[in-house]
């Protein structure tokens, strides 16, 4: 187990000197921006965290028992939101003010005012409620149940104290992260199936279940709307590139160990990872796909949120220690007190 980790952190080591050596390279041969680690935001704080979200200058992040917000034009933490027991994901409904958390732990949706960021209530999901998006098409928050199998549908005005979920579908497996095409079509990756379950919002149920061989155990995943094009972040170390359409695998590049985001921007596909690599593939066409970049950020590093502009990208670590008995397939590194802080890297 020792040993494991040894070469989890050796091998972050090469990666990081090959990234640092080669990005630049890469960049200017693609003809894409080159992007760099520019600022470090030390928040500090216990627990660890999931996903990072960016909404009008403001980046959640959970952190297990809470959700800390951060003004990404100073770095200062303008709200600290309590009350979950396993926090993963944070979406947004500006038309009903409110933000909405998913807590694994409780099973539950948490619900709270953007403008205050007062906690609302709460409404039951299902077991191991994670990812979480908002579909605008149905004009309904989607929380993605791993345990549960399930996806769970909410209306934004859902009545925050006593109010139940408007749909449930069944996914026939354990999911991750979703995306929507925003015009009826919910993508969902199956982590222990191996595939994309495709969700018809209006009717909520599944209609398509495309495998994403070759890549395994995916997790992060992202689209680009306007080519039909998504982007899966699997954990063999592959970015899977499909077609929304068909399902059909158009190409698909190494990336580093322990993928947790991929995100879409002007043209470029970034895929995070925990060893310390964020992965950035150019668009060239709906068709044509190539590396642009692999910097170096940090170890934990595997969770991001990218801005709009696709200037700006955002990734939440800490120090990590890795106690005895880890899984070395499924490692569960502990965050050190006090260290935890967001990267910032611009072009």
């Amino acid at each position: 187990m020792k040993n494991y980790f040894v070469r989890l952190f050796a091998l972050a080591t090469v990666v990081a000197a090959f990234a640092t050596a080669a990005d630049l390279v890469l960049a200017a041969e693609s003809g894409a921006p080159a992007y760099k680690m520019t600022a470090t935001f030390k928040l500090g704080g216990d627990g660890g965290w999931d996903y990072a979200t960016l909404h009008k200058g403001e980046l959640y992040v959970t952190r297990v028992t809470h959700t800390m917000a951060m003004d990404v034009s100073t770095g200062k933490i303008v709200a600290d939101i309590g009350g979950q027991k396993r926090s993963h994901g944070v979406a947004f409904v500006p038309e009903a003010g409110r933000g909405f958390i998913s807590d694994g732990g409780s099973g539950s949706v948490l619900i709270f005012d953007m403008k205050t960021h007062a906690m609302l209530g709460k409404v039951p999901a299902a077991d191991d409620a994670d990812g979480i998006i908002y579909d605008r098409a149905s004009n309904r928050v989607l929380v993605m149940c791993g345990d549960a199998h399930q996806l769970v549908a909410i209306a934004p005005d859902v009545n925050p104290a006593g109010g139940k979920p408007a749909a449930t579908v069944d996914l026939g497996g354990s999911p991750e992260f979703a995306v929507s095409d925003e015009n009826g079509k919910v993508y969902v990756n199956i982590l222990d199936k191996d595939e994309v379950a495709v969700v018809d919002t209006k009717q909520m149920k599944v209609v398509a279940r495309w495998p994403t061989a070759p890549g395994s155990r995916p997790t992060g995943m992202s689209m680009d709307r306007a080519t039909r094009r998504l982007f899966i972040g699997c954990r063999n170390k592959k970015l899977i590139v499909m077609n929304a359409d068909d399902g059909k695998i158009i190409a698909d590049f190494p990336i580093g160990a322990f993928v947790d985001a991929t995100a879409f921007r002007g043209g470029l596909v970034f895929a995070s990872c925990g060893d310390g690599t964020l992965t950035i593939i150019r668009e060239v066409s709906a068709d044509k796909f190539e590396v642009a970049q692999v910097l170096k950020t940090e170890l934990g590093a595997r969770t991001m949120a990218v801005d709009p502009s696709g200037e700006m990208i955002y990734l939440p670590t800490a120090d990590l220690t890795f106690p005895a008995g880890t899984n070395p397939e499924h490692p569960r590194p502990v965050p050190v007190p006090g260290t935890f802080r967001i990267l910032v890297v611009t072009q």
